[in-house]
Formats: structure tokens, sequence, C-alpha cells
């Protein structure tokens, strides 16, 4: 016992969390102790101090996330205004024979000084209160809480699928999803906390009006009874105490009635919500001219007040004229600038051409009409330029080898809401966007209908909409991938850099490759580089490889092989195939993660049979098929690979080594998504399960 009160012990303890317990140890104590009415007084006092700050801290956050514990201030204020119900109703029926200052002097004042100490107004102007309280401001706030906090839960998996596909387009870091996410789910958090706090606001006005009665009740009851009261005076002691008891309870609930009335009603947009208000109401001036209009009409027929509507009218005229008057001035000045800016310069002198005059091919281009140049002007706050960084740095990390900057610029020639990418000069993809609209996917699991353009992301093929942004929660709600008009386009460039990057990788690119791997392994790039191949060579495997979507990340292994087999033979396509078993781990991970199991398709060993008897009479590297076989093939093929991907799979084709790159090279041009192995590319810790075999 001595040990476990030591003071090494004592001085370790924490009193940091103990102030939960103690704020509800003093409502509890209120609940059940008698207090003095000088305490009464601070602890009233107080309590509309508090309910004040709320209002103005809900007024002034910019976002309702930014008040996360709003919910729990709530219910604390309420539990704080019922302990204080439950004291100030002893000292009034104990104290109350003795006149209206029995309970204190905030009572008394509210009871007296108020309602002019008359109990009969007071009662109305309780019952005022109690009913904007009730019927209108907490009854509202509970209803928008209510849908508030169903449809924050129904979109929270449509806004989850759009963080992960920013994240797979490269948009996104992982730190930052995460941040996203987290977000996400403060917010449903955050509404459903505010479902269930509108419900102690609503029973809180509800227990004010039982209080007042069971008050005046039982004072009349205690003052008759007890100290021999009349019942008219008994009447104005207790009646006036109660009622000033009821006000000062009143007017805090209503102040924080209002509050969670504002939390739930402002848009969840980082902007203070005066600035918000004033923005939008005085967005167009015609409804100020037009009120102005009205209110001196009315102020200008007989018996009206015509000082009160003609001073509104000159009030409202002025407002209009001023900000009129404001952003004409603001307009001519941004004019002013914009003819300074594009004022012609003085025609140069002519001079002779040169080889500075022959522009070169930008590697990756990207052409956009006229009305989507904001996209892509910082200035403006386009986003594009930045989330084509994003795309460029996440194809290096996962490719192996430095994507080259994207080359973006202005096409009159093009539609005002096109754009086109170009690779090496030549036009590759072209789409049109709305940078005004949504683009809302359909991933294939939607369970709904929105309104909208249709067309189709240009990445994919897959069905989509562009939707207006205030359609954009309820476009999530129902399934639907819901994406800007710039992580469209940085979308469609991140899936034509990766179909193209073999043709992205030049001579220039290699010699980076090779001259970084040198720093770890010197002697390696030596005697590779030109002791075993040539650079040619090199550069032609490394495209290879790119052509079938797998990444030289590895390039010490790539390295190793192609030392090693150069010896065997300088052919870039057995050269391929040898680094392709080394790097077969990689390249199965690539296509199904670390699953144990490796779901394939293979051929009928007599169809197999007969490719290896058409590949030995071909002249070229390609399989002479018969034209009705080839279709055939190509069919079923692509069966399989639609069933596979149905059901979340990636579809593998698994033949003969001989057989690997011609069927590759089939399959590129027939059956998109269908990745060929052999049988040596297999890792051995990897089960084959055969999920369809193909025929003749």
């Amino acid at each position: 016992m001595v040990e476990f009160f030591s003071k090494e012990r004592l001085k370790s303890m924490s009193f940091s969390g103990l102030g939960t317990p103690f704020i509800l140890l003093m409502l509890l104590a209120m609940m059940t102790l008698p207090l003095p009415p000088v305490l009464l007084d601070i602890l009233f006092t107080f309590n509309i101090t508090l309910a004040l700050v709320v209002l103005l801290a809900s007024i002034y956050t910019m976002r309702p996330l930014e008040f996360a514990a709003f919910p729990t201030v709530l219910l604390m204020a309420t539990l704080t205004r019922l302990a204080l119900n439950v004291a100030s109703t002893r000292v009034v029926l104990i104290n109350g024979h003795n006149g209206p200052g029995a309970a204190g002097q905030v009572i008394e004042s509210f009871g007296s000084v108020v309602v002019g100490g008359n109990y009969a107004v007071g009662l109305v102007v309780f019952a005022i209160l109690v009913i904007i309280n009730f019927v209108v401001v907490t009854k509202g706030a509970g209803r928008i809480s209510e849908v508030s906090a169903r449809f924050t839960l129904d979109a929270m998996p449509g806004k989850q699928m759009a963080i992960d596909a920013d994240l797979n387009a490269g948009l996104l870091t992982q730190e930052e999803a995460r941040e996203r996410r987290s977000e996400v789910a403060q917010e449903a958090d955050f509404y459903g906390a505010m479902d269930g706090a509108s419900k102690f606001v609503r029973g809180d006005a509800v227990a004010g009006l039982l209080i007042l009665f069971i008050n005046i009740l039982g004072g009349i009851a205690i003052g008759m009874g007890q100290h021999d009261l009349d019942f008219g005076t008994a009447m104005q002691y207790y009646a006036l105490l109660t009622i000033g008891d009821g006000l000062v309870a009143q007017i805090p609930s209503l102040l924080l009635s209002t509050a969670a009335a504002i939390m739930v009603t402002r848009q969840n947009a980082s902007r203070d919500m005066g600035e918000q208000m004033v923005m939008e109401l005085f967005t167009r001036i015609k409804t100020l001219w037009i009120a102005a209009a009205v209110l001196g009409v009315m102020g200008l027929i007989p018996g009206m007040p015509h000082f009160a509507f003609l001073t509104l009218a000159l009030l409202s005229a002025g407002t209009a004229f001023a900000i009129t008057y404001h952003r004409k001035k603001q307009a001519e000045e941004v004019e002013t600038q914009k003819q300074k800016e594009v004022a012609a310069p003085k025609e140069p002198e002519l001079k002779e051409l040169t080889w500075e005059d022959v522009p070169p091919v930008d590697p990756i281009g990207l052409e956009v009409g006229y009305r989507l140049i904001p996209l892509v002007d910082p200035s403006q706050d386009g986003k594009l330029m930045g989330r084509i960084k994003g795309v460029r740095k996440k194809l290096s990390q996962e490719l192996g080898f430095l994507i080259p900057a994207v080359h973006i610029r202005d096409n009159l020639e093009l539609a005002p809401n096109a754009y086109r990418i170009t690779l090496m000069g030549v036009a590759v993809g072209d789409a049109e966007i709305y940078p005004d609209r949504e683009m809302a996917i359909n991933p294939g699991q939607v369970f709904g209908k929105v309104e909208g353009l249709e067309t189709q992301d240009p990445a994919f093929g897959l069905e989509a909409l562009w939707i207006e942004s205030m359609q954009k929660e309820n476009a999530q709600s129902m399934g639907y991938t819901v994406v800007d008009a710039s992580t469209v386009v940085a979308t469609h460039l991140s899936q034509l850099i990766q179909t193209h990057a073999n043709e992205l990788l030049g001579h220039e690119e290699v010699e980076q490759l090779l001259k970084s791997l040198s720093k770890g392994a010197p002697k390696l790039v030596e005697n590779l580089v030109p002791g075993a191949l040539p650079l040619g060579a090199v550069v032609k495997v490394l495209q290879n490889l790119l052509l079938e979507q797998v990444p030289i990340k590895d390039m010490r292994t790539i390295a190793e092989t192609l030392a090693e087999y150069s010896t065997r033979s300088q052919d870039p396509a057995a050269l391929t195939a040898a680094v392709r078993i080394a790097l077969s781990r990689l390249i199965v991970q690539h296509i199904n993660g670390l699953e144990p199991e490796l779901p394939v398709i293979t051929l009928d060993p007599s169809l197999e049979q007969l490719l290896h008897q058409s590949l030995q009479g071909s002249a070229d590297e390609g399989v002479n098929i018969e034209p009705g076989l080839a279709e055939k093939l190509q069919q079923s093929l692509k069966e399989a690979a639609d069933k596979q991907e149905s059901i979340g799979k990636p579809a593998i084709l698994l033949t003969a080594p001989g057989l690997r790159s011609s069927l590759s090279k089939f399959a590129r041009f027939g059956v998109q998504g269908l990745h060929v192995l052999s049988y040596q590319e297999i890792p051995d810790n990897k089960q084959i399960r055969v999920v369809a075999t193909v025929g003749q």
C-alpha cells in the first residue's frame, strides 16, 4: 500500500483528464444541493455568456467541420441549463413567499423589468419564445440535420471512389488521400452527431414549457398551503419568479437553437458566412432596383408610413447604384490592363532563317480549345498543370524512366471545348469536355439516374454524363464516380502515356538509366555497353518490355540478364524473352498483386500444336493462322477475358514459350486487357488455377 502511494507515483499521475468528470459532478451538485441566490446569479449569467459564445463561434466558423465539437458543446450547455432549472426551482419554491427578490437579482430582473412586473404579459412573451424556438428554429434545424446525415452517409461510397480515382491518377499522394478519407469520415460523424444533438434542443424546449407550469402550480400550492398567502399574492409572487426563471433559461436555449440551425444550414465551403451571404444576395443588382421601386410606390400611397418606406427605398436604390458603379470601375481597370498587355510591340527587323526556326517535335503535347485555356492557366486558378505534373511523377516512378514534359498550347482550329493529345507530333487521342461541369462515370454498378449530357469517358470508354456541380453529391450517392474536367484530361493523358510508353523511351533516356546504374554497379554497365551489346539493342529490349506493360524499374536485373544471354544471341526478341523470365516475379505481381493463386486461360493442346506448326511455316515472327480460325480464337479469348474482368480478376493466357511473343501481338490488337505469359514466367511460389480452356 505504501509503495502504491509513493511520491514518485503521485507525481506521475496526470490530472489532465479530470475536466469532464468535474463538470458532471458540478451538474449533480446543482441538481441536489441548495444554492444561494448570489451563486444562481453568477451561474445564470455564465449560461447566457456561454450561449452567446457558441452562437458567435458558429457564425464565424468557416466550415462546419472546424467546429466538430459543436454537438458535445450543445449537450453540455443543455445539461447545464437543465441543472440550473432544477436549482432555481428549488430556490423559488422554498423562498418564493418572500417576494420577487427571493431567487436572486437575475430572475427578479427578468420577471420584473423585462415583462414589466405583469405575469400575464410574461406568460405571453414566454409562450411566444417557446413557439419560435420549438416550432420554427428547432423543428427546422432537426429536419435539416436528419436529411444532411442521411445524404452524407449515402454519398460516402462515391466520395471514397473519387479519392481512389485521384490517387490512381497520381493527383494525390498517400498522405493526402488518407487525409481526404479522414475528412469524409469526420463529415459523416459530424452530421450524424448533429442529427442526435438536435433532439436534445427539441427536448429542452419541451422541458422548459413543462417546468413553467409545474413551478406555477407548485408555487401557488406551497404559498397558499404552507405560508398562508391568498391566491392573488401567491400568483403574483410565484408566477413572476417562475416566468423570470423561464425567460432566463429560454433565451440561452433560443441562442443555442439558432447556433445549431446555422451550423446545419451553411454550405460546407471555406468561406465566412457573412461574406457568402452578401456575395450571393447582391450578385444580381436588378433585385435591389426592383425592391427600391416597390418600396417607393408603397411609400407614395396615402395612409402608408411615408418616412419608413421612402427611406428604405432610397437606401436600396443607393446600395444598387454604389455596387453598379464599383463593378463598372473594376471592369474599366481590367480592360485598361488588358489593352496594355495586348498592345502590339514594334515589328522586329527581318532576319535570315536559321536552324532555330525549325521547331523540334514535342514528345508529348496537349492542345486545347480557347474555352479550356483557364484550365491550364495558373493565374486563373487552373488545376490541370499541377495534375499533369502529378501524372508524370507517378508514371515515372511506376515505369522506371523519366516521362518527358508535356508541352501545352492553345489551338484555335479545335472546337472551343476540345483538346488533343499528341505523341511525337502525331495525335493519339482527343475529346470534348465542359470545364464548368463534372463528369459522372458509371462504373457498372449504379442505382439511379441523374440528368446530364451523355458522353463516354475518353480514357476507358465507360458510359458517363456531364452534370452540374450541384448534382455531384447526389450522383456520388447513386454510385457514380464523379471527377472534374481537369481530372478527365489528366486520366486520359495517363492512360495514353502508359499505352505508348515504349515510344517515349529513346537512346538519351537509356543512357541516363545506365548512368544511374553505373553509380552502384559500374563494372556491370562497362561490360554490357558496348562490350556485350550495342546501345541500340538495349534500347530495343527495353522498348519491347514497355510495349507489353512491363516496368523497367529493376535495371540491375535487366542489365545482368542481358550481359549473361548476350553470348548466346544478339536478337532483341530472344533477349526480351530472357529478361521477362528474370523479371517473372515483378510481372506477375504487376498483374495479380500478392495473391498466391494465379487464374489462367490455357489453349487446347491440339490448337497449341496447330499454332506451333503455323509459326514454323511463317517467314516472319507472326503466326500464320487461317482467317476463320483467327476470328474464332479472338472471339473465344475475348469472351474468357470479359468473364474474368466481370469478377474483378485479371485475364491471363498461359502458353508455351515459343508462342508467347506471337500470341501477345495477336492479343494486343484484338483482345484488350489480356496478359500473355509463358510457362517459364510463372514464379515457383505461385499456384496455377485454370479457369478456361480455349479450343479450335
